[in-house]
């Protein structure tokens, strides 16, 4: 043993929602120093069209994870599904949304399915893994 700390000891191992969250952070930082005027109205729309309107936010985010499986994108899903499990969607709820997906998207959307599945347990896992380190921050 070389006596080099090892700075991952005692974390929690990392996921393939960290490294996805790590990687999108990374790129967005990178695309918004891009100058292109196109870009930065896109990215400004796609903001806006999750604000509170007509439709609450929380509504609108389980609109975006029910699109994201249709049109089969893992990285959509897995953005949305964060966005609804911080709005407090029960994984019922969740599951019935992707249940729609299903049906307007088809057999097709199976590995997707999948993979939202997945996610939610990731997702549920951190949460539980915060909820117990700060109980036992409390308690100590």
């Amino acid at each position: 043993m070389t006596g080099i700390a090892d700075p991952t000891r005692g974390q929690p191992p990392r996921t393939r929602l960290d490294e996805f969250e790590d990687y999108r952070d990374r790129m967005n930082s990178r695309i918004g120093d891009i100058d292109h005027l196109g870009i930065k109205r896109f990215f400004a729309l796609d903001s806006a069209a999750y604000r509170e309107g007509a439709l609450p936010s929380s509504t609108k985010e389980l609109l975006g994870l029910v699109a994201s499986a249709v049109l089969r994108c893992n990285d959509c899903i897995d953005y949305h599904l964060g966005q609804c499990v911080d709005a407090g969607f029960s994984d019922e709820e969740l599951i019935d949304a992707l249940n729609v997906a299903l049906v307007v998207g088809g057999s097709i959307v199976i590995p997707h399915f999948r993979h939202a599945v997945e996610t939610v347990d990731l997702l549920r896992a951190r949460r539980a893994a915060g909820d117990a380190g700060e109980l036992a921050a409390q308690e100590s």
